[in-house]
């Protein structure tokens, strides 16, 4: 596990800055990379298309001016429907341009039923195919601008539960990134997914799961959104996801990649100073420490 801390980065969500419609309050940037660069962060994820300045010279010069480096970001994308196709391929070209223009190297995939309605559809073989096709045509186009697609399994959307990872393990050729809270809320043994799957993994994205919310989001008893406020993605070694082991079987097969710390949180409003969100990241800090050899 050598040289493991210095490949753990953030991610904006753990400041509640997200994609999803109607998530809540989108922290200053300022804000947080100031608590992340104090926490010792040197890499950060680009967040809700947005947050950070759009022009890629002025998201790099921000992102420098607090030591920070840019992995990527998270793209939610309509892929099942053919008569979107060309409209959300143009559209995967033009943020894939502007994200390598920053400095990103990784185009986080994550194919929606819809960009304004996150839900987990129920689709036919022809939409599957429809979908796999294009994640593998997005992953071309990312790949003519220096980007690695990786596509993100995840609540709420076309690939959540268990049967849909091993059909887009089976479909097409992309790498993933490996959402250990998303997937363990989703039905995948996740432990048995870091040594089966492991020529698959692009990124990992380290999230927790309290399985008492989960198990209420899973039953319907909560939304996403509802199951978010109620804690389901906790600070990392907080909760019930065995966090350690995947680590461990990651680094014991060669795994160098980056390890993106997730810890969901919605905010009604903004913290006062040195509360909030930076508390739970600094937790998770903690706990990835205890994982790294003395």
């Amino acid at each position: 596990m050598s040289g493991f801390m210095s490949r753990v980065a953030a991610a904006p969500i753990s400041w509640g800055i997200c994609e999803a419609p109607g998530w809540g309050l989108q922290l200053p940037v300022d804000r947080v990379l100031t608590e992340a660069r104090d926490l010792g962060i040197t890499a950060i994820e680009q967040g809700a298309l947005g947050w950070l300045p759009t022009d890629p010279a002025e998201q790099r010069a921000k992102l420098a001016e607090y030591g920070m480096q840019m992995l990527g970001g998270f793209v939610a994308i309509v892929l099942h429907d053919p008569a979107q196709r060309d409209a959300q391929l143009a559209e995967a070209d033009r943020i894939a341009e502007a994200m390598a223009a920053a400095g990103g190297t990784y185009f986080v995939t994550c194919p929606v039923p819809a960009l304004d309605d996150w839900h987990h559809p129920t689709l036919g073989d022809d939409q599957w195919d429809e979908l796999l096709a294009n994640i593998d045509r997005v992953g071309a186009i990312v790949a003519s601008h220096g980007l690695t697609q990786v596509v993100h399994p995840h609540l709420a959307t076309c690939i959540e539960t268990a049967d849909d990872f091993e059909r887009f393990i089976a479909g097409c050729s992309s790498l993933f990134c490996f959402d250990t809270g998303h997937m363990t809320v989703g039905g995948v043994d996740v432990v048995r997914v870091a040594t089966d799957n492991f020529d698959r993994i692009g990124i990992v994205h380290l999230k927790d799961v309290d399985a008492a919310v989960a198990r209420r989001e899973r039953a319907g008893e909560l939304s996403l959104m509802e199951a978010t406020r109620e804690g389901v993605f906790p600070a990392i070694g907080d909760g019930d996801v065995l966090i350690a082991e995947v680590v461990q079987a990651l680094e014991a097969q060669g795994y160098d990649g980056w390890y993106v710390m997730e810890t969901d949180v919605m905010l009604p409003g903004e913290p006062a100073e040195g509360e909030g969100p930076a508390l739970g990241v600094a937790r998770s800090l903690q706990y990835l420490r205890t994982l790294a050899p003395a």
